[in-house]
């Protein structure tokens, strides 16, 4: 029998083996196990399909699942009100229903949930041109941006989940979204957790990522240690075949015959000779993970 799971207060959220089946079809989670630590921000990355929304969904006690799971020390099933009251979900901006004016929108937040600061909210809309009165069908892009923002950050939640948050938006007003997210609300006391599968966007502001395929966690680590971790070198046709003798997890060709190999614990100082080495981008990780050529 499997040791209850251990929750410490480092640990928000502690899953172990969960597996999520709709109408006998194929798992959406399917032996999903993962730990998200206190005060971080964890990328949850995966292709459409893979399993993302219905790991959320389990978190936050919206559907049956198999398995173990504990958030803030509650299991998500039979305490969902009383965890409720310290998590925050938000979707994708989308959501906000076009006819809602900026006011119903503040006023529904605040009834819904307990730990709505509508002072807080005010004072960020005193820094936009949004009013009271204005329909969403009748807000720019940024604007849109900005009165999510401010339900956002106006929730003193322990923990913030956002499923594809900046879906549908223009990259400038993608990337103020975050930005802002990280200037003005997180602190070592809130953890976030942020399911997209545009990677390139996030990975500036992610303490750690884990990425999930075909509903498993094929891949669980802290920025940190991506770095440490994985080497990508621009391989010289003269040593290509060198360098695959070292078993690199994932390759590419380039132009003039270049070869750009992935490698995991590889040290650097020993693939420095096959050509330019430099720390990979997450996307690059990212492909190399959903390609199926690095477990």
């Amino acid at each position: 029998m499997n040791a209850p799971l251990a929750t410490t207060p480092a640990t928000v959220v502690n899953a172990r083996n969960l597996r999520k089946v709709y109408k006998k079809g194929r798992p959406a989670l399917d032996g999903a196990s993962f730990q998200i630590p206190a005060g971080r921000i964890v990328g949850l990355i995966g292709p459409n399909g893979a399993g993302k929304t219905t790991a959320l969904k389990a978190m936050l006690g919206l559907i049956p699942f198999e398995g173990e799971m504990t958030v803030l020390g509650r299991d998500p099933r039979s305490a969902r009100d009383e965890l409720m009251r310290d998590v925050c979900f938000i979707a994708d901006v989308a959501v906000l229903p076009r006819w809602i004016r900026v006011q119903e929108a503040i006023e529904f937040v605040a009834g819904v949930h307990p730990r709505f600061d509508r002072a807080r909210c005010d004072r960020f809309l005193k820094g936009t041109k949004l009013t009271p009165k204005m329909r969403v069908r009748e807000l720019s892009k940024g604007m849109i941006v900005q009165l999510h923002l401010a339900l956002v950050m106006a929730i003193d939640a322990k923990l913030l989940v956002l499923d594809e948050p900046t879906l549908g938006l223009d990259i400038l007003y993608r990337k103020q979204f975050y930005q802002r997210l990280l200037e003005d609300y997180f602190d070592e006391e809130k953890t976030i957790l942020i399911t997209t599968h545009q990677v390139e966007e996030i990975e500036h502001i992610l303490t750690d990522v884990m990425f999930i395929n075909d509903g498993r966690i094929v891949m669980e680590s802290a920025m940190d240690d991506v770095g440490e971790r994985f080497t990508e070198v621009l391989v010289n046709p003269d040593r290509a075949e060198a360098a695959r003798a070292l078993e690199p997890v994932h390759l590419r060709s380039m132009p003039f015959g270049k070869t750009v190999m992935l490698f995991d614990g590889t040290p650097r100082e020993q693939l420095a000779a096959f050509g330019e080495i430099r720390t990979p981008g997450l996307a690059d990780l990212f492909v190399a993970t959903m390609q199926g050529t690095y477990e």
